[in-house]
């Protein structure tokens, strides 16, 4: 989905950027099914793709691939990926284990919902964000905190990667969509 594609660069690269992150084999591995084919040295384009005149391509899907669009940046999604990583590494310590196994739990739990395990996401980040004293703005302090969730979720049980992963993108997607789009 072409919506997604920015939520889905930008977590990707901030968890390539993290530090501390126990998973890097499972998160190359999104790459290679297909989840993120829009990432440099993935990229799929025709030989039918329109060069802009910008020196873009068109982006949209092509063999079930999905073609960079010219509004993500890449350059530009790695610089903020890489200030919201610093950004989380000051938040990380400050979430309490408690927090990310019982998320770990509701991951593991089949019988529940996409729509509800990124409720329980969406529940988890909120009470962060008011919980962990910041003087920045609350949407950059929920999309860091999903992220920082995000990485200690896969860090302790790197086999749920690819759903949290997932979830996230889609919270990210429905509560932070302007805010990325404003940031980019």
């Amino acid at each position: 989905n072409g919506s997604v594609q920015m939520e889905r660069a930008l977590l990707y690269t901030f968890l390539e950027v993290s530090s501390d992150c126990k998973f890097r084999e499972q998160l190359h591995s999104l790459q290679s099914l297909g989840t993120l084919s829009f990432l440099k040295g993935s990229c799929y384009y025709d030989d039918e793709v329109e060069l802009q005149t910008d020196g873009n391509r068109s982006g949209h899907m092509q063999n079930g691939e999905l073609v960079f669009d010219p509004e993500v940046n890449e350059e530009v999604i790695r610089i903020i990926a890489a200030q919201l990583a610093e950004i989380g590494d000051q938040f990380d310590k400050e979430i309490k284990a408690r927090v990310v196994n019982d998320l770990v739990q509701h991951f593991l739990n089949e019988n529940l919902s996409g729509e509800e395990i990124t409720r329980r996401m969406s529940e988890a980040v909120e009470g962060l964000a008011r919980a962990i004293p910041s003087d920045m703005e609350r949407e950059k302090a929920m999309l860091v905190l999903a992220m920082v969730l995000t990485k200690k979720i896969a860090n302790t049980m790197p086999s749920l990667l690819q759903r949290v992963f997932s979830t996230t993108v889609s919270y990210i997607s429905q509560q932070l969509h302007n805010y990325i789009v404003r940031m980019v």
